[in-house]
């Protein structure tokens, strides 16, 4: 189910984030996949979306999500988060995401995420920087521009 992804992430599941039925609480999910993506865009772009922000040249922001859940994650459960880029419009771009637990390979839930791109001193939408598609596309190995 991982065919096609160049990037995954680790975390194992802690004791805050499950819930009264002893797994992981759905909210919780949605922080597994920032945190992928945070690493997707450090360690696979090698881009310090910090600086970046800092700067005010690039920094993006969540327009829509959709979580599809096939099972849960428990206690002390090793999950990786699979990541990748699957379109970069105008000023958006399009993320995948799979969750699969360790020694497993049916996600436990796939995800489909829409950031904008978004200028951090304006506080406005913005095209997403040649840079930053042509490090994407590098990346991933193709074209993803619509």
């Amino acid at each position: 189910m991982t065919e096609g992804f160049r990037f995954s992430h680790r975390l194992k599941v802690r004791y805050s984030e499950i819930d009264g039925q002893k797994i992981v609480f759905n909210a919780h999910y949605l922080t597994y996949l920032d945190v992928a993506v945070t690493e997707y865009f450090q360690e696979g772009l090698e881009m310090d979306v910090m600086q970046l922000a800092e700067q005010g040249t690039f920094d993006f922001v969540v327009a829509k999500t959709t979580l599809e859940y096939k099972d849960s994650a428990r206690l002390n459960d090793w999950l990786t988060i699979w990541c990748r880029t699957s379109k970069i419009g105008n000023s958006s771009m399009t993320m995948e995401f799979h969750i699969i637990r360790g020694g497993e390979t049916t996600p436990l839930l796939e995800a489909e995420i829409i950031y904008v791109s978004y200028n951090p001193l304006t506080h406005v939408k913005q095209a997403v920087p040649g840079f930053v598609r042509e490090r994407i596309e590098q990346f991933e190995g193709k074209e993803l521009t619509k």
